[in-house]
Order: C-alpha cells, then structure tokens, then sequence
C-alpha cells in the first residue's frame, strides 16, 4: 500500500486551509472529513479552495 492509501494524507493549499479555518470549530473536523471524502472521489492528492468551495455549495452552507 502507498501513503495515500490512509487517511489524512491529503495535502492542503494554503488558500483551502485559510476556507477551512472559516467554518466554525464545533463543525470543522467533520467537514474536512467530507471535504477530503470529495477529494478522493475525484482522485485529487491535494485540497483546493475551489474544492473546498465547491464542497460548500453541494453541503449547502
């Protein structure tokens, strides 16, 4: 198995990181979770603020 075969291996940009600190502490965790969920399923190996922008539009929030 490679490393980005586990989990929390994702990479993050600088920007993406700065929309995630945006999102209330109490809810964070859970939606990196789900933001790096759509992460693999589109086969990406690093988290973008448009990922992370489109994860909150189909997360309605």
């Amino acid at each position: 198995m490679t490393d980005s075969n586990f989990p929390g291996t994702l990479q993050w940009t600088v920007e993406a990181k700065a929309k995630l600190k945006n999102i209330p502490f109490f809810a964070r965790t859970q939606a990196k979770a789900r933001i790096e969920q759509l992460a693999r399923q589109a086969k990406q190996e690093v988290v973008t603020a448009d990922l992370v922008e489109q994860a909150r539009l189909e997360f309605g929030q």
